[in-house]
């Protein structure tokens, strides 16, 4: 196995908009479906909003200097839709416009590589109200609000992903409800997810003569593993796996959508759609954070987790990051890969010697990125590793309680502390990038 990652490797952070911005409604900003969402008595465990957040909008600068002594060469962050479009249509927000300007120039002024995500789940309340996602014209709205960006950004920003996590848009919002909008209706998530798809097609067509930079998007995929060698466990599996990751990687580099049953019907699909779908990309974000384990047994029996599992529940197993990179390189002719996404949420609190002590999210860390290097080793094209996230942040339905930042955040203080995983991460990448023999930066 090779020693080292490439040379030109983006090591790097990832943050979205509503996590960590907060300034809900100031300078302009219009309302998102987040917005109305968090407020809904019960729809947040902690019945928390991201109205403040990580106070982000009004700490830009000195956020962007901790990137600095973090030591990554780059950035993923995310544009929120309302922001610089306040109605989703129309009229544009200079204000917010000005935001992801300072944003993008400040990365740059500290040597640090933009990646901008178009779409991370805010959509436009008034959208929202015409349909959302369900509506089709809302696909051309998002390719003309995609235009704009790419034309206000794109001589600056390396890569813009249209959208992240499309079943996450679709089916945590719109069929188990648990998402904004908090919908629960099988057919309608099953054409949201297409036209999501739609939209993103039609904004790398309409950014293509806008910008230079890379165009792609962001997909969560896990490998599934049936927990027996049964028919029936094995049927599971590859129905898991059709329903969140082949209906998406399916339709956007093979012009289909899967054969394989799904607990969703299949959408209306008009003449045309699957080749606006199918447009080239010039990569794919995964976001990796486990496996799908697939029992028919009542009870399911349990996953091993042999390394445990996070605060979310969630089994941690590192190998499965190898285990899908290699299957996807086998079955679709992909662009260049960036791992968008991989993060554990801690236990984690400051301990009486003013520190956080995080041993589990940096063993979480490193035994991932040996499973990277040993799909890269494979010949598996992957440029880059965004931890997920430089700070800690509102976790959607779960509010505050899940904290996976390599930044502690003490809400009421707005008190930034870097975890003991920031400083081994930051170590880690600078060994990779310069050497072993490279003294070590200092916080």
């Amino acid at each position: 196995m090779r020693s080292s990652f490439p040379s030109d490797f983006a090591w790097g952070t990832a943050t979205s908009a509503y996590q960590i911005e907060g300034a809900a409604q100031e300078d302009g900003k219009g309302v998102s479906i987040w917005d109305r969402f968090s407020h809904q008595p019960g729809a947040i465990e902690d019945g928390s909003t991201g109205d403040v957040a990580c106070d982000h909008y009004h700490r830009l600068e000195s956020d962007l200097d901790l990137l600095v002594k973090l030591g990554i060469n780059a950035y993923r962050f995310s544009i929120a839709w309302p922001r610089v479009q306040p109605l989703g249509q129309g009229a544009w927000n200079p204000q917010g416009l000005d935001f992801y300007d300072r944003l993008v120039d400040g990365l740059l002024q500290r040597g640090i590589t933009p990646h901008a995500t178009l779409y991370h789940w805010d959509l436009p309340q008034t959208l929202q109200d015409m349909g959302g996602w369900a509506n089709r014209d809302t696909c051309q709205y998002f390719a003309e609000y995609a235009r704009t960006i790419a034309t206000r950004l794109g001589d600056r920003v390396k890569a813009f992903a249209t959208h992240n996590e499309p079943f996450v848009s679709a089916m945590l919002g719109n069929l188990m409800g648990i998402h904004a909008p908090g919908l629960k209706d099988a057919k309608t998530a099953s054409q949201i997810a297409h036209h999501i798809l739609l939209s993103h097609g039609m904004a790398v067509r309409a950014m293509r003569a806008a910008t230079k930079a890379d165009l792609g998007i962001v997909l969560n995929l896990s490998p599934t593993t049936p927990a027996t060698s049964s028919q029936a466990d094995q049927d599971k599996a590859e129905q898991e796996f059709a329903f969140v990751s082949r209906w998406y990687l399916d339709p956007l580099f093979r012009g289909t959508y899967p054969s394989t049953p799904a607990p969703i019907p299949l959408p209306d699909v008009q003449t045309g759609d699957m080749a606006l779908i199918q447009q080239p990309i010039d990569f794919l974000g995964i976001n990796y954070y486990f496996r799908d384990w697939c029992s028919t047994d009542t009870p399911p029996i349990p996953a091993p987790c042999k390394q445990g599992c996070s605060e979310m529940g969630w089994e941690i197993y590192p190998e499965g990051i190898y285990e899908l990179l290699t299957k996807i390189n086998r079955e679709y002719k992909l662009p260049a890969l960036y791992i968008s996404e991989n993060g554990v949420a801690c236990a984690d609190s400051i301990a009486d010697d003013g520190l956080v002590h995080d041993a589990q999210r940096i063993r979480f860390i490193e035994d991932h990125l040996h499973e990277l290097k040993r799909a890269i080793a494979e010949g598996v094209d992957v440029r880059g590793y965004f931890y997920w996230s430089l700070m800690d942040n509102f976790e959607w339905s779960k509010g505050f309680a899940m904290r996976f930042g390599l930044i502690h955040i003490d809400y009421p203080t707005q008190q930034r502390t870097f975890k003991d995983s920031a400083l081994w991460y930051r170590d880690y990448i600078q060994r990779e990038r310069f050497g072993a023999q490279q003294k070590e930066a200092t916080l």
